[in-house]
């Protein structure tokens, strides 16, 4: 790989999905787009970036930029963000919702197992809760991530991952080798392809926004857009989920930590910031 089809890389990631590609990360070029050049059919991902930089090709760009921007994900990662709903952010909301409708929206889904998990951990509440209706919507920039999410087929590694046995048991079926969550949980999972970049005004409004463990490979004006975009989209009441490794200090006053529970936000009444969307640009 040539600097110069790094570089190009560089740019073009962080023009359609806002990643910053840092000039140490060649091993994660390489184990990421290693399968991809095969798949293509090219020699190796050196043939295949200067494929990308000599030629415009719209698929080759695409299938690029998902490998690229696929992360890590399990069931009840970090198990925090689901106690924390479960125990200050659902009863809150269930009495403020007359209704009973609380809409939630996972971004950068990924595979589908944070919104199942949430799907899931209803399922068990219901009888707490009998006219909270949950309406999850999950969206992620990748297509082949979206087409497993829905599918709800996992393999006997990724279920073992933060997946209570009796949960596993209880929604699981065996099929082959693999598990599939059951139509029920499935079903209470809207997917949608979205890319954080855009105008999330398309989304529409939400009460509880989970956006954990992606802003991290954005630069600071992106994150800005973005949270002061999710800020637009949620009511005086609503929360805001990051990773336990992020934070809104330094980067926007839209949002303020809860007192005792990292990671949980709560709109700023007091912030002047005025969210708008983020343009992208071609390629």
């Amino acid at each position: 790989m040539t600097p110069e089809d790094i570089d190009h890389l560089a740019a073009l990631l962080k023009t359609r999905s806002g990643l910053i590609l840092g000039s140490d990360k060649t091993y994660l070029i390489e184990s990421r787009l290693a399968p991809v050049a095969r798949r293509e059919g090219f020699a190796n991902v050196s043939a295949l970036l200067t494929a990308l930089r000599s030629k415009r090709d719209e698929k080759l760009m695409t299938v690029v930029t998902d490998a690229m921007t696929t992360n890590e994900t399990f069931f009840f990662r970090d198990k925090a963000p689901f106690d924390q709903f479960k125990s200050d952010v659902l009863p809150a909301l269930a009495r403020a919702r007359i209704n009973g409708d609380i809409k939630i929206w996972c971004a950068a889904c990924s595979t589908g197992q944070e919104p199942y998990s949430l799907a899931m951990l209803m399922d068990e509440m219901r009888m707490m809760y009998p006219r909270v209706n949950l309406d999850i919507l999950a969206t992620d920039i990748s297509e082949r991530c979206l087409e497993k999410a829905q599918a709800g087929l996992y393999t006997q590694f990724e279920v073992q991952r933060g997946l209570p046995i009796q949960m596993m048991v209880k929604h699981f079926e065996k099929i082959d080798e693999m598990w599939r969550i059951s139509p029920k949980i499935r079903q209470s999972v809207r997917y949608k392809k979205l890319n954080l970049l855009d105008d999330l005004r398309l989304i529409g409004r939400q009460d509880v926004v989970y956006c954990r463990n992606v802003l991290i490979y954005f630069d600071l004006e992106t994150k800005r857009k973005v949270l002061e975009q999710i800020a637009n989209l949620l009511p005086d009441d609503g929360y805001l989920f990051l990773g336990a490794a992020e934070t809104v200090l330094g980067i926007t006053d839209s949002f303020k930590p809860m007192q005792g529970m990292r990671g949980l936000y709560v709109k700023n009444q007091n912030s002047q910031s005025s969210a708008r969307p983020l343009r992208v640009g071609a390629a």
